[in-house]
């Protein structure tokens, strides 16, 4: 193995990712995507989104496919002195350490930010934890419980309903670019000061700052948010209204906007009618405006209002299911499946998001096998190894 070469903006950067599961891995793809070169740490028995199926692709679980990509795998025990001493060369030649060990989890094997900086003055080490390093760090970090204690669950669902997790681990995905910026943030500030520091990030803080207007409007405003089903509760309209053949999702963001709709649905007469006349006045009248929104989209299907709307300058959107959604970006050119690798190994994932104009993303490797790149990692390591085990697992 070679020092880090190749194309991308982040070409060049040596990554040791030490993290598993989501928010970690998903924060080491989005570089390795940039170009950085991404060593993936596993224990013996890997990474447990590779056992986290169905769905699958052949034997393969497609939750650690969708966040592992662009990088190479090596399994290291820490409990064996030979892995650790591994495991420790490639943190001295690592820009970037990225984990997700319980707090305090790694000073045993003199992996911390502490140990680790001692030997590697510049190293950007970023540490993701469920509830941070203080008061919170001995409990477990999993996305499903954040999202019930930061409150989201709470404005989930019906009004009279059950409050509902998300579809899927949105605090994991939002602390992950966290994580991301974070390192891009040290890295670039390493270029005037010299130095390395520690990055730490957890998924309540994200999650805090990801609920935006409604942890601000309780900050701001001491309002405590509610469920509202998929009512907003700041602009109407702004969720799904019933057309002739399903739900179509309508918006109206201002009062320019809410005159295009009321014109394209054939009721101008809803702009001069002072209940209406400005966003504030329909939301706080929104009970009596609806009926009369749901009687004009009742005389078409949601696929001529789409049509009609967008053309008219009015957002709105039909609710389409995952494989829609693929097809509706691919149709715009976005192109939103890509291959990772070559030939028969190339594994379909969705595009980085993130376009540059000169440097483009890449996808030169698909999601390692467990161990996969061992030899060429410990051989560029200086022969570091020891036999197989099994780590006590002390990652959060």
């Amino acid at each position: 193995m070679n020092e880090p070469t190749g194309d991308g903006p982040l070409s060049g950067l040596l990554v040791a990712d030490l993290s598993r599961v989501l928010a970690g891995p998903y924060a080491t793809m989005l570089l390795a995507d940039l170009g950085a070169e991404v060593i993936k740490v596993e224990s013996p028995t890997g990474d447990d989104t590779r056992t986290w199926s169905p769905p699958t692709r052949g034997d393969q679980a497609t939750y650690f496919l969708s966040v592992n990509r662009n990088k190479r795998s090596v399994a290291l025990d820490l409990a064996d002195p030979g892995d650790l001493e591994a495991a420790r060369e490639l943190t001295r030649r690592a820009d970037v350490v990225i984990e997700n060990f319980k707090p305090g989890g790694l000073e045993r094997f003199g992996l911390d930010y502490a140990s680790v900086s001692a030997d590697n003055s510049g190293v950007v080490y970023a540490s993701i934890s469920g509830f941070g390093s203080g008061a919170g760090a001995a409990i477990p970090g999993y996305d499903l419980m954040v999202q019930a204690m930061s409150g989201l669950m709470s404005l989930t669902g019906d009004p009279d309903g059950p409050p509902f997790r998300a579809g899927i681990s949105v605090f994991d995905v939002i602390t992950g670019m966290h994580a991301a910026i974070g390192i891009l943030s040290a890295v670039h500030e390493r270029t005037r000061s010299g130095r390395g520091q520690h990055v730490e990030v957890d998924l309540l803080s994200s999650a805090l700052s990801g609920l935006v207007n409604q942890s601000g409007a309780y900050a701001a405003g001491g309002t405590v948010p509610y469920r509202m089903g998929n009512a907003h509760p700041s602009l109407f309209p702004y969720e799904p209204l019933p057309a002739a053949d399903g739900d179509i999702i309508v918006i109206a963001g201002n009062d320019a906007q809410f005159a295009r709709l009321c014109e394209a649905l054939g009721r101008p007469d809803l702009v001069g009618d002072p209940r209406f006349a400005h966003n504030q006045d329909r939301t706080a009248n929104r009970g009596e405006l609806r009926p009369h929104l749901v009687e004009a989209l009742g005389a078409r299907t949601k696929a001529e209002w789409f049509d009609t709307l967008i053309g008219a300058g009015v957002a709105c959107a039909p609710i389409n299911t995952v494989d829609e959604g693929v097809a509706f970006a691919d149709s715009l050119g976005l192109t939103p499946v890509v291959e990772a690798g070559e030939g028969e190994a190339a594994v379909p994932g969705i595009r980085n998001p993130i376009r540059l104009s000169r440097s483009r993303a890449r996808y030169t490797y698909p999601p390692p096998r467990l161990d996969e790149h061992s030899a060429q990692i410990r051989a560029w390591l200086g022969g570091a190894g020891g036999d197989d085990g099994t780590e006590e697992d002390d990652r959060g």
